[in-house]
């Protein structure tokens, strides 16, 4: 499960990338302490490398199905903070990303954050699952 304040851009992102990379391995989710919606802009930048998430939606995470995980990962420091303990079976790992929907300037650059953002997922899912 991949944790997120809002499960808007980031832990989206994760979601959809894990389940493409890694959905033989695993059933992937991601969820949120405050969902709010799935940023246009996670969608597009997925998009440009042919993963569709636009059918995701922003979830509340729900304590259950926290607990039945094997392994949560928080991506920004509010979610690690604010994550509900987990029993010790459970792998935690943080991979602190930036909010590429706080980023700033021309319309370019700002999808240039969010490639940023999606292309360091890509290689930790890799790396890491």
């Amino acid at each position: 499960m991949f944790l997120c304040i809002n499960n808007s851009c980031r832990s989206q992102m994760a979601e959809g990338i894990a389940k493409t990379l890694k959905g033989d391995e695993y059933e992937v989710f991601s969820a949120g302490m405050e969902p709010t919606h799935v940023n246009p802009r996670a969608i597009e930048v997925l998009k440009e490398i042919g993963i569709d998430i636009s059918s995701q939606y922003s979830k509340l995470i729900e304590n259950h199905l926290l607990n039945s995980m094997d392994i949560v990962v928080t991506l920004c420091g509010e979610a690690e903070e604010a994550c509900p303990v987990t029993p010790p079976h459970i792998k935690r790992e943080h991979w602190p990303l930036p909010d590429p929907a706080r980023a700033t300037g021309t319309e370019e650059e700002i999808m240039d954050k969010f490639r940023e953002v999606r292309n360091k997922i890509i290689e930790l899912v890799k790396e890491k699952l």
